[in-house]
C-alpha cells in the first residue's frame, strides 16, 4: 500500500516537473513585467470600469456647488467675470451662514469693476478659502488679500495615460521646504467643516505621513501602491473614489444665487465651492470612472474638488471606504495563488472542454472577486496579471502541456496493455494449446507414454521460440506477428494474403484433435485498400481469424467442414469463420469473445457468434472501411 502511494507520488511529482515548468515561467515573466510597471495601463481601465459600475449611491447633500456656466457669463455680459459679481456673490453666499466656501477662482490679477470691494470680502471673510498653483510650470499666485493659512492648492496630477486618478491632499513648499506644508482646497475646505463640527485633525499612528481624523487614516499612495509603479510620493496622494451618480451634488448658478431664487436652507451649514463650470475656463479634467457624466470622460476641476471632499467625509462620517490595497507581499502571493491555479486546473481536468469551462469560470469568480472587494471595502485588488496567466497558462501552455504529457502516459500505458495483450494473445493461440492437448490426453490415458513426451517437448520449444520472438519483435522497427504455429507474418503485406496465411498454417496444426475430422476446407479473402487499416488493426483481424479457427479445432466435435470468407461489400469488409460441427455448447462469455468485441470496438465495427441451423457455428467480424480506420 505505502508502496503504491509512494508510486503515485512520485508519478505526480514527474509529471508536474515536466509539465508544470511553462506555465511557472509565465508567472514569472508577468510578475517581473508588473514591477516594471509594464501593466499600470490595464489596470488603471480596468479600476475605472469597476468604480463605473458600481451601484448608484446618494447625492452628497454636505457640498453645494455654485457654477458659473454659459449663461451666467451671457447675464452678466462680462467675461471674465468681473470682482464686483464675484463680491455680490459672496457676500449673497455668508448671509446664508455656510461653513466653509472655496473660491475656485483664480484672483491673483483684479477684473475691474469691483477689485478693491472683493479683497475686502476676502479678508472680512474667515470662511472663505482661495487657490494658488504651486507645482511648476504653472505655478499662480493666491489672491494677496488672503492670508496663506486661507489658500488652497488646485494642482492636479495625471496619469501616463491622461486621466486623473489622483488628488495631493498636502506637500512640502517646493519654493522653501522648511516652511509650513501647502494644503489643498478640498483638504482645506475639510478642515474647515470638521472645525465646526468639533472634529480633529491627527498624525496617523500606523503610517505617520498620513492624516487621522476619528481614528481613520486616510490611505496614502506610496511609491508602488497597486499598479502604481515609482509613482511620486512626495506628500499625501489619494485615490479618487469617485461617488458614483449622475448628480452627485447640489449644483446652482451664480444669476440665481443673486437673484435671491436659491433656497438659504440649501446652503446653511453646507460647503458651497464656487467656480467656472464652462468650457471656455478650460479648468477641465479627465476621467473614465464616472458614468453618464455631462462631457463625456470629462469632468469640470470644481466637480473633481467636491468629489474629493465627499470622500473624505463620507469616509470619516459615513464608514464609506476609501481605495486601498495590500502590501507589495499581500498582493505578489495573491498572484502566485493565481498563477497556479491554472495549472491545478490543467492537472485535473486533462480535456479542452473541461479546461476552456473551468478557467471561464475562474475568470468569472476574480473578476467579481475583485469587483466586490472595491465596491464593498474599497479594495483595489490586482486583477489583470492574474487575468493574463489564466489566459495564457489555463487556456495555452499548462493546460497543454499537462494534456500533452498525459496523453503520453496514456498511450504509454495502452501500449504496455496492448503488449500485455498481445503476448497473452500469441501464448494462448500457441503454447497453452498445446499444453491444453497434452493435459487431455494425460487425464484420458489414451496415448502413449512417447507421444506424450514430444508434445511436452514441443511445448518447450514453442516457449523457447515465443520469448526470441518477443525479444526480436521489441527491438526491431517492423511490425510482425507469430502465429501459434510458429509462423511469422510481417504486417506490412496486403490483409488478404495474411489471412490465407493465417488460415493455411492454422488448419495444419496437429494439436486440435477435431482439424482430423475435416473433410471440407474452404477459403476466399477479397482484397481491401490496406490504407484503411493500421497496423495493429492488421494485427487484431489476424488474431480474430487464427482464435476463430482454433475454436473450431478445441470445440467443434463431429466438424467435417469449415469455412473462412472475407467479403467486401457495399464498404463493409465481413470476415467470418463458419463451422457444421455441435454448435456453441456454453454461454459464458470466453477470453477471446470479450477481445473480439474490444477489436470490433477499435475498428468501429460489430462482432458476432451465434450458432445455425441444423447445426454448427457463425463467427463474424464486420467494419466498414474509412479514413477513422487508417
Amino acid at each position: 500500500m505505502k508502496r503504491r502511494i509512494w508510486n503515485r507520488i512520485r508519478q505526480e511529482f514527474g509529471l508536474w516537473s515536466l509539465a508544470a515548468p511553462p506555465g511557472i515561467i509565465v508567472l514569472i515573466v508577468m510578475i517581473f513585467i508588473r514591477l516594471l510597471g509594464g501593466m499600470q495601463s490595464w489596470e488603471w481601465m480596468l479600476l475605472d470600469t469597476m468604480l463605473r459600475l458600481r451601484p448608484q449611491e446618494q447625492p452628497d447633500e454636505r457640498i453645494v456647488i455654485v457654477g458659473i456656466d454659459e449663461k451666467d457669463i451671457e447675464w452678466v455680459k462680462q467675461y471674465p467675470v468681473p470682482d464686483v459679481k464675484i463680491a455680490e456673490l459672496l457676500s449673497k453666499l455668508e448671509t446664508y451662514q455656510p461653513l466653509a466656501i472655496g473660491l475656485d477662482i483664480f484672483k491673483n490679477v483684479p477684473v475691474e469693476p469691483g477689485a478693491q470691494q472683493l479683497a475686502q470680502i476676502l479678508r472680512t471673510n474667515s470662511q472663505i478659502i482661495g487657490i494658488e498653483k504651486i507645482l511648476p510650470p504653472e505655478e499662480t499666485a493666491p489672491p494677496p488679500s488672503l492670508p496663506q493659512e486661507r489658500v488652497g492648492f488646485v494642482d492636479l496630477p495625471h496619469d501616463q495615460d491622461g486621466k486623473n486618478r489622483r488628488y495631493l491632499l498636502y506637500t512640502a513648499n517646493p519654493k522653501n521646504p522648511e516652511d509650513e506644508d501647502k494644503y489643498s482646497l478640498a483638504l482645506q475646505l475639510v478642515i474647515k467643516y470638521l472645525d465646526a463640527k468639533k472634529i480633529s485633525l491627527d498624525t496617523g499612528i500606523r503610517d505617520p505621513n498620513t492624516i487621522m481624523i476619528r481614528g481613520v487614516e486616510l490611505p496614502r499612495i506610496h511609491k508602488n501602491f497597486g499598479s502604481y509603479v515609482g509613482v511620486d510620493d512626495g506628500g499625501l496622494y489619494i485615490v479618487m473614489n469617485f461617488r458614483n451618480n449622475p448628480q452627485p451634488f447640489t449644483v446652482v448658478s451664480l444669476r440665481d444665487v443673486i437673484s435671491g431664487k436659491v433656497d438659504g436652507e440649501l446652503l446653511r451649514d453646507r460647503i458651497i465651492l464656487v467656480g467656472n463650470r464652462n468650457l471656455s475656463a478650460g479648468d477641465i479634467f479627465y476621467t473614465s470612472a464616472l458614468p453618464k457624466v455631462k462631457l463625456s470622460g470629462q469632468i469640470y476641476g470644481i466637480d473633481y474638488h467636491a468629489h474629493v471632499i465627499s470622500q473624505i467625509l463620507s469616509t470619516v462620517i459615513d464608514q464609506r471606504p476609501m481605495l486601498h490595497t495590500w502590501d507589495d507581499a499581500g498582493e505578489y502571493a495573491w498572484i502566485v495563488i493565481w498563477g497556479f491555479l491554472p495549472l491545478v486546473i490543467g492537472r485535473i481536468t486533462q480535456s479542452a472542454w473541461k479546461n476552456l469551462l473551468s478557467v471561464g469560470l475562474a475568470i468569472f469568480c476574480l473578476l467579481s472577486f475583485g469587483y466586490l472587494m472595491l465596491s464593498v471595502w474599497g479594495i483595489w485588488i490586482p486583477i489583470v496579471p492574474n487575468l493574463l496567466i489564466l489566459v495564457i497558462n489555463g487556456l495555452g501552455l499548462s493546460a497543454f502541456a499537462f494534456y500533452q504529457h498525459d496523453q503520453f502516459l496514456r498511450s504509454q500505458i495502452s501500449e504496455r496493455q496492448n503488449t500485455i495483450q498481445h503476448t497473452f494473445t500469441v501464448i494462448h493461440n500457441g503454447p497453452l494449446q498445446t499444453l491444453a492437448y497434452g493435459l487431455k490426453h494425460i487425464r484420458a490415458r489414451d496415448i502413449p507414454y512417447e507421444q506424450l513426451i514430444a508434445q511436452f517437448e514441443k511445448l518447450d520449444k514453442e516457449i523457447r521460440e515465443l520469448g526470441e520472438f518477443l525479444k526480436l519483435e521489441a527491438l526491431t522497427k517492423e511490425e510482425i506477428l507469430r502465429l501459434g504455429s510458429g509462423v511469422i507474418l510481417e504486417l506490412n503485406r496486403p490483409l488478404h494474403d495474411l489471412l490465407y496465411e493465417v488460415y493455411s498454417s492454422t488448419l495444419e496444426r496437429n494439436d486440435f484433435e477435431y482439424f482430423q475430422t475435416l473433410k471440407v476446407k474452404v477459403r476466399n479473402f477479397d482484397p481491401i485498400d490496406d490504407k484503411y487499416l493500421s497496423r495493429e488493426d492488421k494485427r487484431g483481424i489476424c488474431l480474430f481469424l487464427e482464435e476463430a479457427l482454433c475454436n473450431v479445432g478445441k470445440h467443434a466435435q463431429g466438424v467435417k467442414r469449415v469455412q473462412a470468407s472475407g467479403i467486401y461489400s457495399e464498404n463493409t469488409y465481413k470476415l467470418s469463420v463458419k463451422d457444421n460441427g455441435c454448435g456453441i455448447q456454453s454461454k459464458r462469455e470466453s477470453k477471446g469473445t470479450k477481445n473480439f468485441k474490444i477489436l470490433a470496438k477499435q475498428l468501429g465495427g460489430e462482432f458476432h457468434r451465434e450458432s445455425i441451423s441444423p447445426r454448427g457455428t457463425l463467427c463474424e467480424l464486420s467494419w466498414k472501411l474509412s479514413q477513422n480506420n487508417s
